[in-house]
């Protein structure tokens, strides 16, 4: 039997833990860094760029998160893959789309998709912007071996569109899940001390409630029950069929087997993808045998990549896309850090290039002080004579929304997800957990009366003096929020109390109540604010910002020994660490990203309501 002390045969298994964790880090990095040269040898004997040849299709597909900016996401910690692919955004996607329109090499667009995980905005602009395609002369031909409402909704675009007669077919209406904690939070003897404004401000029921409040179903009926409504009208018009008859296919479960499908009109055929590809072969008017010319998103890409910037002069219009949480301090990728945006907009406005500053606010909120130090910076800017609008997508809600409310003009999507003006602070106490489970105790000191709330400790429960200075708190932020979308919506106090309380609104009502001054995309905030700005379409260029690098963009900055090889190199090692993390927790991934999402939270927040996944 070992003499050693557990302690220190503790010690030792971490430090050897600790060894081989970073010998294994390093060695991925060399693989990593040793596959960049292989990659760049590759590319040099292929001579360079991939081409498109002649009679090329289009094929899209998407299978990972699609940013709003490209690359401006954070990687999926539990999949190594998804670190080494370029992930191309929103922006630069309905461009190579408007590319292809006019390029004589390809012939039209094969949509293959299961799912497409976008929001409804922006599913919105991308099913749209594939009615340009088609509408431009060019074919759009869809297929899948299963369509859920999402992917038919894009695929319902396209002419004709077919199914794997073996397939399935997803279609009976919109529908939510939230997730409660309480219950669980219950048995392990942990409480939360919750403050917040607003009555729908509901972000802390998941603790607080096991089931939703009568405010939080009454506002998430309502946006649903508005973004059904569209998406029945948006099918209604691509596949001529009556938005009445489709709600009465959906709520009588019509469409239960790919052929109910094609008798209610959704999809044209079902066929087995042979047959689909003959049929491509048919409408390129090529061989049975012939190579049908195929070209991705990412081939595509490789060769457009210049097309994709604007070069057109020397004034700037800078468009800053806030996507994610808003968290204090520097952010990581796929955030909004609050220093680190304000750091941004600083340069731009000092910038003489510099013109016009689009905020393009794709965010549930997060941090209120790091809202505000977004604010400021924009104020500043708007100070010294640079305009500023704001373009909403999928959600500018709460410190979205607070970020966008001193715009001179505030452009959403019908389906933009945006208000919620209220605040809350969220303080867990463990003790129970601690203690009754754990048989740990702890024990306090104070030297002052109110010195443990400048503590913030998990074992601390706080007396009805200390939760009315927290709850003062909260209703001082609360009340500045409301002044500065009084005062920059232009309404009175009473006005925005009324839409605010924490409510969450559709793009398409909130124009009606004033919170938003018209429905439009990106492309329409960026071209009012050139008129605004006296600008002339061919004498200022679109810049995009934060500055992004795909994977391999980095690695080549590295191989080249570009000035912030070290900062590229300590992302890229911090991205090779997070994938080491094991697959098997894929289903539990949304429960601990809530929980870590609450570990984050400092101070008072301005966030969303609730995270909830219509599908």
């Amino acid at each position: 039997m070992s003499s050693e002390k557990p302690q220190v045969i503790k010690a030792k298994v971490g430090f050897f833990k600790l060894f081989f964790t970073s010998c294994l880090g390093t060695l991925l990095a060399l693989g990593v860094i040793v596959g960049g040269f292989i990659f760049v040898g590759y590319q040099a004997s292929q001579g360079g760029l991939p081409v498109i040849k002649p009679n090329t299709v289009l094929k899209l597909q998407f299978n990972q998160p699609i940013p709003e900016l490209s690359n401006n996401s954070a990687q999926d910690p539990y999949d190594f893959q998804d670190m080494l692919n370029e992930n191309l955004g929103l922006t630069d996607i309905c461009k190579l789309i408007d590319i292809a329109v006019n390029d004589d090499n390809i012939k039209g667009i094969y949509l293959d998709l299961n799912s497409v995980p976008l929001g409804w905005a922006s599913s919105k602009v991308l099913h749209d912007k594939l009615l340009e395609f088609k509408e431009s002369g060019k074919f759009v031909m869809a297929y899948s071996n299963y369509y859920d409402q999402k992917s038919y909704y894009f695929a319902s675009v396209a002419s004709p569109v077919y199914i794997h007669p073996q397939g399935g077919f997803s279609f009976y209406g919109f529908a939510g899940e939230m997730t409660y904690f309480k219950g669980l939070m219950d048995k392990l003897g942990v409480t939360f001390q919750i403050f917040y404004a607003g009555k729908f401000k509901s972000a802390t029921e998941p603790f607080r409630l096991t089931e939703m409040s009568p405010e939080n179903r009454k506002q998430v009926t309502e946006y649903m029950g508005g973004m059904y409504d569209m998406y029945l009208e948006d099918l209604a018009a691509a596949r001529n069929i009556d938005a009445a008859e489709l709600a009465r296919i959906a709520n009588n479960a019509l469409v239960r087997e790919p052929q109910d499908a094609v008798t209610h009109k959704l999809v044209d055929a079902t066929k087995y993808k042979d047959e689909v590809l003959d049929e491509l072969r048919s409408k390129l008017g090529t061989a049975e045998d012939d190579k049908i010319e195929v070209a991705t998103l990412k081939k595509y890409v490789s060769v457009h990549k210049n097309e994709l910037k604007s070069n057109n002069g020397s004034d700037k219009i800078a468009v800053v896309y806030a996507e994610g949480s808003i968290v204090d301090g520097e952010g990581e990728k796929g955030s909004i850090g609050g220093d680190k945006y304000a750091s941004i907009i600083r340069k731009l406005r000092k910038d003489e290039d510099v013109k016009a500053i689009v905020m393009r606010v794709n965010s549930g909120g997060g941090s209120a002080l790091a809202s505000d130090i977004i604010w400021r910076e924009l104020e500043k800017a708007k100070e010294q004579g640079i305009k500023v609008m704001t373009s909403m997508g999928d959600v500018a809600a709460s410190g979205g929304y607070y970020i966008a409310s001193n715009s001179e003009r505030i452009f959403a999507e019908d389906r933009t997800i945006t208000g919620s003006i209220g605040v809350f602070g969220m303080i867990p106490n463990m003790r129970g957990l601690l203690e009754n489970h754990l048989g740990v105790t702890m024990d306090t000191v104070k030297i002052g009366r109110y010195s443990m709330m400048s503590r913030g400790s998990a074992y601390y429960k706080f007396s009805e003096e200390e939760g009315q200075i927290i709850q003062e708190s909260v209703d001082q932020v609360y009340k500045t929020f409301k002044t500065r979308v009084s005062e920059g919506r232009g309404m009175s106090m009473a006005a925005v109390d009324s839409v605010a309380q924490g409510r969450v609104w559709l793009g398409k009502k909130a124009l009606e109540i004033g919170l938003v001054d018209e429905l439009g995309g990106l492309d329409d905030a960026i071209n009012a604010i050139a008129k605004s700005a006296n600008l002339t379409e061919d004498n200022y260029s679109v810049v995009g910002y934060p500055k992004t690098k795909s994977f391999e963009e980095r690695l080549a900055a590295v191989l080249g020994g570009e000035d912030d090889e070290d900062e590229i190199k300590t992302q890229l090692l911090q991205e090779l660490k997070s994938s080491l993390t094991s697959s098997q927790y894929n289903e539990y991934i949304e429960y601990i990203k809530a929980v870590e999402t609450v570990k984050s939270m400092k101070g008072v927040q301005m966030r969303l309501p609730y995270h909830i996944d219509i599908k």
